[in-house]
Formats: C-alpha cells, structure tokens, sequence
C-alpha cells in the first residue's frame, strides 16, 4: 500500500487523509491498531499497512466534564461534557476514539455494542491542523439492506 515507516506520524498522516490503517504482522497475520512497527505476538518486524473498514461496535465509554484545555477550546465543560470510547472494530482490534452523535450528558442512553463508523474531525488551520479519529452511530440498515462486507463499501 505505501513505504511509510509504522509509527504514529504515518498514522496521523493516514488519518489526514481519511483512512483508518493497521498494520498486519507478515509472520503470523496478528494484525494492531494503531500500527506498530514490531509484532508484539511474534517479535517479527515485517509488517504490511492494512486499510480497515471503519466500522465497529462500542465496547466501553465514559464521559467526561472537566477536559483538558483543547476540549474547553471546542466548547466542552460541565455542562457540555463529551464522550471518548473503546471501539471493537470488525477487524478483531480495538481503537480509542471520540464517540460524535451520542448525548453525553445523559450517559445512560448511550449503550455498550452499539454499531459505529468511522468520522475524520478536522480541527486547526494551517500547520496547527490536525485530524483526529471518531466513531459516529451507524445509521440502521433498511428492511432487506445487507451490511457492507468489503472495506471499500
């Protein structure tokens, strides 16, 4: 897919231009989000980047009032807490993100293995900017509406 080193640079870079990426250990086939450059099943260090599908379940969450400095910035308090959650992505790995769309205020409507995709949140300008990884609420399937299987889908 592309000679870029594994490391969180390459990562971000890949999130910058919307693709959520893993890498796959060529050795055993473990596969890690967020990429690493070494297979921590094998110890090999040949990998190949992975695109993953962007979708997944809500495995754990909280909610949170009292942010650190960027979050006030974007309007989060008290009052307008948000919330950050584990993502179970079909692929079998986990990501930390952003949950968007839910009411985080009211955590109690907000469920465990709720389906979720992938959203890109653009914040800065300039050099400043920087993308950051989010999971939104899928949007239900239609009555006959099969699930996507391919990654591109």
């Amino acid at each position: 897919m592309s000679e870029r080193p594994f490391s969180d640079r390459s990562y971000r870079q890949f999130l910058d231009e919307d693709k959520l990426m893993g890498s796959r250990c060529r050795a055993c086939g473990e596969l890690f989000a967020p990429p690493r450059p070494i297979c921590s099943h094998c110890s090999a260090a040949e990998m190949d980047w992975e695109t993953l599908s962007g979708r997944g379940t809500l495995a754990a969450f909280t909610c949170i009032a009292l942010g650190p400095p960027s979050m006030v910035e974007e309007g989060y308090d008290r009052e307008h807490p948000y919330c950050v959650g584990v993502v179970d992505l079909v692929e079998g790995v986990r990501v930390d993100a952003r949950i968007q769309g839910v009411d985080a205020s009211r955590p109690e409507s907000i469920l465990v293995d709720t389906p979720l995709t992938v959203s890109f949140l653009r914040r800065g300008e300039g050099d400043a900017a920087r993308t950051l990884l989010a999971f939104t609420p899928a949007a239900p399937l239609a009555d006959g509406e099969e699930e996507a299987t391919s990654p591109d889908a």
